[in-house]
């Protein structure tokens, strides 16, 4: 549900670059007292089941579906809760069933920011928060996992948005060669694939 859902909100040309979630430490975390309950049922059933208590078996098996629930609600809320670097814009996906999105434009992006402690650069986990032109102002992404990554293809994501809309703009011939210069530097800083920068230089050129 939740991958089907996120294609019918990318816009046209529009294409996810990267998933991220928040660590799984939030999940441990959450998922750690069901855990712990579950295994204390198993263990109780099999007390039970040796001393041949039937009835109460039963009830056993009863306290290890409950968690069992609570566990993989725990697991779908995790799994639900995305964020979304696409060419165009950051989305922030909350919600398993009620569906909960905030999007920041790529364009109106002014600032990032990035906090990591020393426990979150041990095992890769920290804030991202971005500053936008927006209403919204700030958009504060909290233990995601990976946030270097993330925010490294989010400005590389910023970078090629930017240069598309130049290069549609135009300008005059005189911009075009300042244009493929830039596209050169985005190569060699790898934000720009060999193939793409061949791709978008021909189109300039062909305007010339």
């Amino acid at each position: 549900m939740g991958d089907s859902y996120l294609k019918s909100l990318l816009g046209e040309r529009e294409e996810a670059i990267l998933i991220a979630h928040q660590h799984w430490f939030l999940l441990a975390r959450d998922i750690s007292p069901e855990v712990a309950l579950i295994i204390l049922s198993i263990v109780l059933v099999t007390m039970i089941w040796a001393g041949l208590f039937i009835p109460m078996a039963a009830l056993g098996y009863l306290l290890i579906i409950l968690p069992i629930i609570s566990l993989l609600r725990d697991i779908l809320r995790w799994t639900s809760h995305k964020y979304v670097v696409t060419s165009r814009r950051v989305i922030q996906l909350m919600g398993v069933f009620n569906k909960n999105v905030i999007d920041s434009s790529l364009e109106k992006v002014n600032d990032v920011k990035m906090e990591q402690s020393f426990w979150g650069r041990l095992f890769g986990f920290g804030d991202v928060e971005i500053l936008t032109a927006s209403e919204l102002g700030v958009n504060r992404f909290t233990m995601i996992g990976d946030p270097v990554r993330f925010k490294t293809a989010m400005l590389n994501a910023k970078g090629r948005l930017e240069l598309e809309q130049a290069a549609s703009a135009g300008g005059g011939e005189k911009t075009i060669p300042v244009l493929i210069e830039q596209m050169d530097m985005l190569r060699k800083e790898n934000v720009l694939t060999e193939e793409e920068f061949q791709k978008k230089k021909a189109e300039l050129l062909a305007k010339m």
